[in-house]
């Protein structure tokens, strides 16, 4: 026989809210419309996307940055030429100081005052010695030069005997392997040169394969690139460019006399 009488035991029901049905203009008890889990889930690959993209174009941003930053310090540069040997091989890779001459200009203000030099360099100018890179005083080159810095504005540079003399004192210059050095002319003497002011007189250490002041005269300090720091290829060769003092040449004003 079929019990008739009401059931003690809970019925379940879809929507459990006080035994009445919810309207349907209110959210379901979950919080979650239908179609959000599909839309929520189709977001978070869209945002990584964002941020993956975001990232990389900074990245790509900071990468330029450094780059100009580095190219407005140091240069590439290839030695072309046998003018240098053998200090620097042909086709040897340095890194170029460009600031290493670096003008602050303040001459352009001060310049008429008698006592103040017609450069201001931030952390000093070309010295005898120095390896520098620029672009030679001739027509129709667009190619850099290497070379040895040997007389300074003021000084007076010559040879004698294959032997290079400034402001009257023999230069000790171990790079040139023992090689004379000879003039224009095909001949170990030649007359002296008083390298006049924002100008230095340079040399190729290959004085017998250089085309250099002896050639085309004092170099503008304008002309200058920069200096020769570092060689970076062959790796046989990696390290700091050598520097060489000459402390025996006197000032300008105190010329020793032959």
């Amino acid at each position: 026989m079929t019990d008739s009488r009401p059931s003690d035991s809970p019925t379940t029901s879809p929507n459990p809210t006080y035994g009445f049905e919810s309207p349907s203009w209110l959210p379901p008890a979950d919080g979650v419309l239908p179609g959000d889990a599909t839309a929520t889930a189709s977001t978070v690959p869209q945002k990584k996307r964002s941020s993956a993209t975001r990232e990389i174009i900074e990245t790509l941003v900071l990468a330029l940055l450094i780059f100009v930053l580095v190219r407005a310090v140091v240069l590439n540069f290839k030695v072309d030429g046998h003018s240098m040997d053998n200090s620097f091989d042909n086709g040897e890779m340095l890194l170029v100081n460009r600031n290493a001459y670096f003008d602050l200009g303040t001459s352009k203000i001060t310049g008429w005052l008698p006592f103040w030099d017609d450069h201001d360099y931030l952390f000093g100018g070309p010295k005898r010695g120095d390896v520098i890179v620029f672009n030679p005083p001739l027509a129709n080159n667009d190619k850099p030069f290497i070379k040895r810095v040997i007389g300074l504005p003021g000084d007076t540079v010559e040879t004698r005997g294959g032997i290079v003399y400034v402001n009257g004192a023999a230069l000790d210059e171990p790079y040139i392997d023992g090689k004379v050095t000879m003039c224009r002319n095909n001949t170990e003497d030649c007359a002296p040169v008083t390298v006049p002011d924002g100008e230095i007189f340079v040399m190729g250490d290959n004085r017998t394969n250089s085309e250099d002041s002896r050639y085309f005269g004092p170099v503008p300090v304008e002309n200058v690139i920069g200096k020769a720091w570092i060689t970076y290829w062959p790796k046989d060769d990696i390290g700091i460019v050598p520097h060489y003092d000459y402390d025996n040449v006197p000032a300008p004003s105190s010329t020793v006399n032959p």
